[in-house]
C-alpha cells in the first residue's frame, strides 16, 4: 500500500462509513485512486461458464450500487466486476445510519435495503459504458413494496441484460423483509424459471448466477443445488452476508443487518465446499466472504470455487489489495505446480467438510 493510499484510508476512516463509501467512489471517478491496470498470466486466465476472465478475482456487488465507477474499477486489477443490486423501481433503502465499521473485527455491518437508482437509470449507464476485457455483471434485486418480488428479478434482467456480461439473482440479502424466503425450494424454482425465460429472450443470453445466504441448513443447500442444476443456472455465488454475530468484539457488533468481512471467511468457505460436493464440481461456484489475502483466495479455490469476489477488505486495505491478491494467487499456484487456476479447483475440498 502506498503512502498516498494509506493517507486516503486514514481520512476516510474519520468519516461516517456511508459518506466514506461515497467519497471512495468519487476518488475512483476523478482519478485520485491509484489503479494497477489489468492483472493476468497464463496461470490466472480462466473462464466462468464460457465468460473469459483475465484472472479469477472479482468485485462483489454492493460497492458500486449504481454503476457509476465501472471504468476505473475495470482498471483496478479485477478479473470481473459486479455492480448493483438494481431493482425495477428506484428506492431509497432503509433509514440512516445503515453502514457500520467493525474495525477490531475487520468487518462491516450493513442494512442498506437495496438503495439504488432503479433499473432504467442503471441500465442507461451500463449501455453507455465502454466495453473492455473485464466482464461487468449486474446484481438483480426486488423492490421492498413489490406485489410480486419473484417477477422483479426477471424485469430487471429484461431491462439491463442486453448491457451486461452476466447477472446474479440476489435472494439472500438479509435487509429486505422476507426476501430470503425466496430461497425455499418451490419459491426458488418458480423465480428462476421466470429469470431463465427472461434470459432466453435477450438478444445474447448471458450467464446467470444465484447468490445464496450462508445461514442455510445442509438440507437447504441440497435443495438449492438440485434446483440450480435443474434450472440451467450458470453457477452459484457463496455467500452473501450473515446474520450471525458469533465471536465479534467491536462496539457495533449488535447492529441489525448483514455482517461481511473477516469473520465470514470460515463460514462461507464451508458452505462453498458443501456446494462443491453436492454438485460434484460440475457447477461453477464463486467464493465470497472474508477474503483479504492471496492465501484466502487460494483456499476458496481449493475448496471448490472457480472464481472469488471481495469487497469489505478494501475498506481496510485499499484498492491496491486487488492486484496484490491476484499476483499472490499466481505465485501460490506456481509454487504448487499448477499451470492454470482451473487445476486447483476443489483440490482441498475435503478439509472444509
Amino acid at each position: 500500500m502506498s503512502l498516498l493510499e494509506r493517507a486516503g484510508l486514514a481520512v476516510l476512516h474519520r468519516c461516517d462509513p456511508e459518506r466514506a463509501h461515497g467519497l471512495s467512489l468519487l476518488a475512483l471517478r476523478t482519478g485520485l485512486a491509484p489503479l494497477s491496470g489489468p492483472v493476468t498470466s497464463p496461470r490466472l486466465a480462466t473462464t466462468l461458464d464460457g465468460l473469459p476472465l483475465l484472472n479469477p478475482v472479482g468485485l462483489a456487488a454492493g460497492y458500486d450500487k449504481n454503476a457509476q465507477a465501472i471504468a476505473p474499477l475495470s482498471r483496478a486489477g479485477f478479473g470481473f466486476v459486479e455492480v448493483g443490486a438494481a431493482t425495477p423501481l428506484p428506492q431509497p433503502g432503509n433509514p440512516k445510519p445503515r453502514l457500520f465499521r467493525l474495525t477490531e473485527d475487520r468487518a462491516a455491518i450493513n442494512r442498506f435495503g437495496f438503495n439504488n437508482d432503479g433499473a432504467e437509470v442503471i441500465g442507461r449507464r451500463l449501455a453507455a459504458r465502454t466495453r473492455t476485457r473485464v466482464p461487468v455483471g449486474l446484481n438483480l434485486g426486488a423492490n421492498k413494496t413489490s406485489d410480486n418480488r419473484a417477477a422483479d428479478f426477471a424485469r430487471v434482467l429484461a431491462l439491463c441484460g442486453p448491457h451486461v456480461d452476466f447477472a446474479t439473482v440476489n435472494v439472500s440479502s438479509p435487509n429486505t423483509e422476507r426476501l430470503r424466503d425466496l430461497q425455499g425450494p418451490a419459491a426458488l424454482a418458480a423465480l428462476l424459471a421466470g429469470v431463465m425465460e427472461a434470459r432466453a429472450n435477450l438478444p445474447n443470453p448471458i450467464p446467470v448466477f444465484l447468490k445464496i445466504a450462508p445461514d442455510l441448513t445442509p438440507e437447504d443447500l441440497a435443495h438449492i443445488a438440485e434446483i440450480a442444476v435443474a434450472s440451467g443456472l450458470s453457477g452459484i455465488i457463496a455467500t452473501n452476508t450473515t446474520l450471525s454475530r458469533e465471536g465479534l468484539i467491536s462496539a457495533s457488533r449488535d447492529q441489525q443487518g448483514g455482517l461481511s468481512g473477516a469473520p465470514m471467511f470460515e463460514k462461507s468457505t464451508r458452505v462453498l465446499a458443501q456446494l462443491s460436493q453436492l454438485t460434484g464440481g460440475n457447477l461453477p461456484l464463486i467464493g465470497v466472504g472474508g477474503i483479504s489475502t492471496p492465501e484466502q483466495a487460494y483456499a476458496k479455490i481449493r475448496a471448490g470455487a472457480s472464481a472469488v469476489q471481495l469487497y469489505t477488505a478494501m475498506v481496510y486495505e485499499g484498492i491496491s489489495l486487488v492486484p496484490r491478491i491476484a499476483k499472490g494467487l499466481d505465485a501460490l499456484l506456481a509454487k504448487d505446480g499448477f499451470s492454470n487456476v482451473t487445476q486447483a479447483i476443489g483440490t482441498a475440498r475435503g478439509a472444509w467438510l
